[in-house]
């Protein structure tokens, strides 16, 4: 087992011998039943694969050392699509099949979706990249928690970047009616308007799967903005892009973390070119960060994708709390998530009583020869 107490990483003596001396378990069966679920197929499998892997890098090293407290964990993996109609019945599916704890989900409508499910079961979930204000920030879900910070931080970002890094004022703002986009884009809109230094020039839904936005696109010209804010996912953001270039705007596209993402930039080619999008904190200086990555680098001989710092923080701070709770119970482990700092991919971290990490936020990227790059 190589978990951290008091934020430190033990060495493998020194996790047998907790083991030898922790508290026995108070779960039923012969192994800890630890649920993945999100995108594992479909257009958003990029969101959601990374997650699995960073579990399974975890989850391996402990089993490989032991388990914890004498019992090894066991994977059970839903693929949701990120869909919120697929998403309850993941989230059945991993409840009837004994599932203890949960890394996911990992779209804000699916998150949503779900979690009512889990909240009647009293199992603890914890999301890499959910953000959806929603989910902490109305009381309705106790047993959620998440290693990315929520909207109300990230919309404010995307518009300071807009105005006082850029120094655009006149802004379009769109969204894809979704769980996520919507709320991402609302608030990004109500910033403005009490922020007095930039004007919402256009605020418009799209229709999710669409073959054409030309009619949004000539909207966004029509109204003179000098930047795009768009809150959604990489295949419209990617469309969008691609028809703003043809038509030559000069407006710049600023978005959020469901674009900021490698398969946009493979889906929109050049047209990704100095596309903006928030993202996780960048965590380059972080040891553990680098840890990391190398690991998946050398277990499937690629880099991590979307989410997978976040993930592997997640799966480190869910069986951490499992080890000292000495218990898979929601209240024994949400004492020590609350209490406890642990040293992570993305950070030092505990949670508040909402749910969310103390200490992560997020940074803006930028594409820059097909990569993207922290924008200075």
């Amino acid at each position: 087992m190589k978990l951290t107490v008091s934020g430190k990483f033990l060495s493998t003596a020194a996790c047998v011998m907790l083991a030898l001396s922790a508290p026995a378990l108070s779960v039923a069966g012969d192994t800890i039943k630890f649920g993945i679920a999100g995108p594992h197929s479909g257009d958003l499998a990029s969101y959601g694969l990374p997650s699995a892997a960073a579990a399974k890098l975890v989850i391996d090293k402990v089993n490989a050392n032991g388990g914890i407290n004498g019992k090894k964990i066991e994977i059970l993996k839903e693929d949701d699509v990120c869909k919120p109609e697929i998403a309850t019945n993941t989230a059945t599916k991993l409840v009837s099949s004994g599932v203890e704890v949960v890394l996911g989900h990992i779209c804000s409508g699916a998150t949503i979706a779900a979690m009512p499910i889990y909240k009647d079961a009293g199992i603890l979930v914890m999301s890499p990249s959910a953000t959806s204000d929603e989910l902490t920030y109305s009381g309705r879900y106790p047993n959620f928690f998440r290693t990315i910070a929520p909207n109300a931080m990230q919309s404010p970002a995307m518009v300071d970047f807009a105005i006082n890094k850029l120094g655009l004022k006149k802004i379009a703002i769109i969204h894809d009616k979704g769980d996520y986009g919507k709320p991402l884009a609302e608030g990004a809109k109500t910033y403005v308007e009490k922020n007095g230094k930039g004007q919402v020039v256009l605020f418009e839904g799209i229709t999710p799967g669409a073959m054409d936005y030309s009619a949004i696109v000539q909207k966004i010209k029509e109204s003179g903005a000098e930047v795009v804010i768009f809150g959604g996912y990489h295949p419209e953001a990617s469309k969008i892009v691609s028809i703003m270039n043809k038509k030559r705007l000069k407006t710049k596209f600023v978005s959020d973390d469901g674009v900021k993402d490698d398969t946009f930039i493979k889906v929109a080619g050049e047209d990704a070119e100095g596309v903006y999008a928030a993202g996780p904190q960048d965590n380059s200086a972080n040891p553990l960060a680098l840890k990391a990555k190398e690991e998946h680098k050398a277990a499937f001989n690629s880099d991590p994708g979307a989410f997978y710092e976040g993930a592997y923080a997640a799966t480190m701070t869910m069986l951490n709390a499992i080890e000292k709770a000495g218990s898979t119970k929601l209240e024994d482990l949400k004492k020590v998530l609350q209490s406890e700092k642990v040293d992570t991919p993305v950070g030092s971290i505990n949670f508040d009583s909402k749910g969310d990490a103390i200490g992560v936020g997020f940074s803006m990227y930028v594409v820059e020869k097909g990569k993207y790059v922290v924008a200075k």
